[in-house]
């Protein structure tokens, strides 16, 4: 344990997703060690993301606009949407090249350890997107895991009612693992071959 403000520091870089003791310490030291120039660029840059960047009105994607440039774009196919559960996955989606059509970031997968229910999604926002039938095909592209299938099930409950059909990717993602860290190879291929959920 260090004293004031570097202790204070390791414990907030410590606070960041997939940083440990170890690795907080590390950058901690980095940082220390730095010029104070590219420290005060660092922060500048924390800064300025918070006051700009915000989430989509449409799709809940991080923009610095009211829509995102994904909404915005008048190419992509308005009756293919695809859920996914962050953001993130929108990136990995598209890193694939393979997807035309338009997206829904549901912010999260439904967890009942957790405490996320269908409630702390955006799952209500969903549904007036489907209403005036420009929708016909929702890809559930939600993460093959126990949290990721929940979420699927449910979506599919609530919209096959609706007559649209609702497909998830193919095989070939690892169960257990994130689309995120899928490479475009794997992630190509499983989004060509979706099939129709039951």
């Amino acid at each position: 344990m260090y004293e004031g403000v570097v202790q204070d520091l390791i414990d907030e870089l410590g606070r960041l997703p997939g940083v440990g003791p170890k690795s907080a310490q590390r950058i901690a030291f980095h940082l220390l060690q730095a010029e104070p120039t590219d420290v005060r660029r660092l922060a500048d840059v924390l800064i300025e993301v918070k006051a700009r960047v915000k989430f989509c009105s449409t799709c809940f994607n991080v923009s610095e606009d009211d829509q995102c440039r994904i909404c915005r774009d008048e190419r992509r196919d308005p009756s293919v949407l695809c859920v996914v559960e962050e953001y993130k996955d929108v990136v990995a989606i598209e890193r694939t090249r393979e997807f035309r059509g338009r997206y829904h970031v549901l912010g999260g997968a439904i967890s009942p350890i957790d405490g996320i229910g269908p409630d702390q999604l955006h799952v209500k926002e969903l549904m007036p997107r489907l209403a005036d039938g420009t929708v016909t095909e929702v890809i559930l592209a939600t993460d093959p895991n126990l949290e990721g299938e929940a979420t699927a099930t449910y979506l599919t409950r609530l919209l096959l009612p609706m007559g649209l059909r609702v497909t998830r990717l193919a095989s070939g993602l690892p169960v257990g693992g994130d689309l995120e860290y899928a490479d475009e190879v794997t992630l190509g291929r499983a989004f060509a071959g979706r099939r129709a959920a039951q």
